[in-house]
């Protein structure tokens, strides 16, 4: 693929060894690159449970109380129309009992979460759509395709926009909902206009405290429990879509660390969903911090860094599993971290 992909286009279709720095739901330093921490093995007992598969697209086994369901286009569930590009999954119901293969640390005994049906965008945010929303492409990975060579120009607009923070992403998310004539779901210092906000900050003293508002129709992060439950697709795999990484992951062993990959260039997962697994990290809503029973659905209400989900071009295969958790500074830039976006389902 070498055109830039709109959000209303036509729908497209270790070896090598690092030191690994980040455990967990850490706040790294300031650099470009960084090295992948193990996070959470993933478990390999158990059963998911899911109770009836969604309807309108990919079923399946669905670990939680329902199975979700995707749509690639048209029409969804509920007679609800579905951006191309975009993909409807049925949320569910999480009581807090279930059994989870591979294991969570999101998904924990007694927390009980309502996941919405969303519409979610198929690929991460390119850095053709980020510079038609924001104006700019501010990327700072070096852009392949699929089959290893080197894009420039206009070629390179169809691969994951990278070095945006997640201040950044907040932006781009209200942008485009004013764009669309949808209501923003993002308010700092009493506008949802981001011309308003002021600079981006990109210190930990920054004075942005950014509210959500999940009623909205706008566009938004996903929350991590979101995510994982995107990212697992209904289905009982290790990475986002299969056992083996390499069949819907870009990471270090198939990219050599050096950059991303053109979206939707691997396997999708259950949902229809691409590169949830591997090309780049991507920015959600929550705080890092340990999940407990008693956490919100939205995540803790305080902590330093927000999460950031499913690996990149640049890290080793444990980062793109679908349990592993990792977070960074929300203020920091790295040209492996992305993001996608969702919105609340109207029906």
């Amino acid at each position: 693929m070498k055109k830039t992909i709109k959000w209303f286009a036509v729908l497209s279709a270790m070896v090598m060894a690092l030191a690994l720095v980040l455990a967990g739901c850490s706040d790294p330093s300031s650099s470009s690159n960084d090295s992948s921490g193990n996070g959470a093995t993933a478990g390999s007992s158990g059963t998911g449970n899911g109770g009836n598969s969604g309807e309108g697209g990919s079923s399946g086994i669905g670990n939680g109380s329902t199975g979700g369901s995707g749509s690639s286009s048209g029409v969804g569930n509920g007679g609800e129309t579905v951006p191309e590009g975009f993909v409807k999954v049925t949320g569910t119901i999480i009581n807090g009992d279930e059994t989870w293969t591979p294991t969570s640390e999101v998904f924990v005994s007694g927390r009980q979460i309502t996941i919405p049906d969303l519409i979610v965008c198929d690929h991460e945010v390119t850095r053709g759509e980020y510079k038609e929303v924001v104006g700019s492409d501010p990327s700072k990975a070096s852009a392949y395709d699929k089959d290893g060579n080197k894009l420039t120009g206009d070629d390179v607009l169809n691969n994951p926009v990278n070095y945006v923070n997640w201040y950044n992403a907040l932006v781009y998310c209200n942008k485009l909902s004013i764009k669309e004539g949808l209501t923003p779901c993002y308010t700092i210092s009493g506008s949802t206009d981001p011309d308003k906000w002021g600079t981006v900050p990109t210190s930990s003293n920054s004075t942005w405290t950014a509210v959500c508002d999940f009623d909205a129709d706008g566009y938004r992060l996903p929350t991590e429990a979101e995510w994982e439950w995107l990212a697992r697709g209904g289905e009982n795999y290790t990475y986002a879509g299969s056992e083996t990484v390499g069949d819907v992951a870009w990471y270090t062993s198939n990219t050599s660390d050096t950059g991303t990959r053109e979206v939707k260039t691997k396997q999708a997962n259950g949902y229809g969903l691409y590169d949830m697994s591997g090309n780049v990290w991507e920015w959600c809503w929550d705080r890092c911090r340990s999940v407990s029973s008693s956490t919100a659905a939205a995540g803790a209400s305080s902590g330093p860094t927000r999460v950031r989900r499913g690996g990149s071009w640049y890290h080793v295969s444990s980062g793109c599993m679908v349990a592993y958790r990792n977070g960074y500074g929300p203020y920091g830039r790295y040209d492996h971290i992305g993001f996608r976006v969702v919105r609340s389902s109207s029906k």
